[in-house]
């Protein structure tokens, strides 16, 4: 942090964005640009690491270090970067497929270690950069150039899998809703340790309209709920829907019918250390609304940190400071 204030153009590179006209990786971008300005990390002091695919362009749109690394390994470099430099805040554009795919497994890991990254995982349901093939995030029965007669395979779910895989942090939001996004990407920045959001973006070349369902305005309301740590599960164009607990289901209630009152309503808390509710919020569909905003934020041992903090107990113990000390310690002998 700085004491220097930063606008949202302190961010901006001067390169020509190359993304279709009309492509969700625009408002991402701007909002990302928004996020950074909001949290007030210099420049200087960001990573933008990224793989293979469009969304993986968007180093070039920051004035920030950068690196577009190969196709599913930014995870990795990442971890490195911040391993090495863990002062530096470091951020991780990633698609579906560059993320879900090929790089899946570092991933998986990066979420396990609880690497303080702030992953952005750009959802389109499609591979766009390689001319629409389906993506791990398809669904079933999805026609695509790869599937012309429908898939045959389940998708992944991106909270299932960051869950799984013992994340602390997972957050949701959509590319139309600029005002979320912003907040969300922010706070995701502040969190210590791995942070996942998906972003459902649209591709208007390959699978337009993929997210159409819930983004549309006509009824986003009804189908999206947008969670807050610490206030009640309310949605609807209304206002008056709401999610309660029925046994060890979620369900949606009206409030003022069958006896529901904003009471029994329930109270999202974030910082909750059991997943389960977490997973069942993250894990909502068909219908019931989908679960936008920040689901998880649990505080928990950063990697980063403790390698750092084993780095100097055991320099505090070991008087060996150079190479040639360590490589003369124990029995020596001279060749003659």
């Amino acid at each position: 942090m700085t004491d220097i204030k930063f606008e949202p153009k302190d961010y901006k590179s001067d390169q020509y964005v190359r993304w279709c006209p009309g492509c969700g990786d625009h408002a991402v971008l701007n909002c990302l640009h928004k996020a950074m300005a909001e949290v007030g990390v210099a420049p200087h002091n960001m990573a933008v690491i990224s793989g293979i695919g469009c969304s993986s362009r968007l180093p070039y749109y920051m004035n920030t270090y950068g690196f577009h690394t190969i196709h599913g390994r930014g995870a990795a470099i990442a971890t490195g970067v911040k391993t090495a430099r863990p002062d530096l805040s470091v951020w991780l554009i990633t698609g579906d497929g560059d993320c879900l795919a090929i790089g899946g497994n570092h991933f998986i890991h990066a979420v396990r270690r609880n690497i303080d990254l702030n992953i952005v995982l750009f959802n389109n349901k499609i591979y766009g950069l390689t001319k629409g093939q389906y993506s791990p995030t398809s669904e079933r029965g999805f026609v695509s150039k790869s599937s012309p007669y429908g898939t045959v395979e389940d998708p992944f779910i991106p909270a299932e899998l960051a869950l799984g895989a013992r994340g602390n942090f997972f957050a949701r939001v959509i590319d139309v809703d600029l005002k979320n996004t912003t907040e969300v990407l922010a706070a995701s920045a502040r969190h210590k340790g791995a942070s996942v959001t998906e972003v459902l973006v649209n591709c208007v070349i390959f699978n337009d309209g993929i997210h159409k369902s819930i983004v549309d305005k006509e009824f986003r309301a009804d189908r999206t709920i947008f969670l807050r740590h610490g206030e009640k599960m309310v949605f609807g164009k209304d206002g008056n829907k709401g999610l309660v607990l029925d046994g060890l289901k979620l369900k949606v209630v009206t409030i003022g019918e069958d006896g529901y009152t904003m009471d029994d309503i329930l109270v999202h808390d974030a910082h909750e250390k059991d997943t389960t509710l977490h997973m069942m919020l993250a894990m909502m569909k068909d219908d019931m609304p989908i679960a936008l905003g920040v689901i998880r934020d649990v505080e928990a041992p950063v990697y980063d940190q403790a390698v750092h903090q084993q780095i100097e107990e055991v320099q505090t113990k070991n008087p060996t400071r150079k190479l040639k000390d360590l490589l003369m310690q124990g029995e020596i002998w001279e060749v003659k």
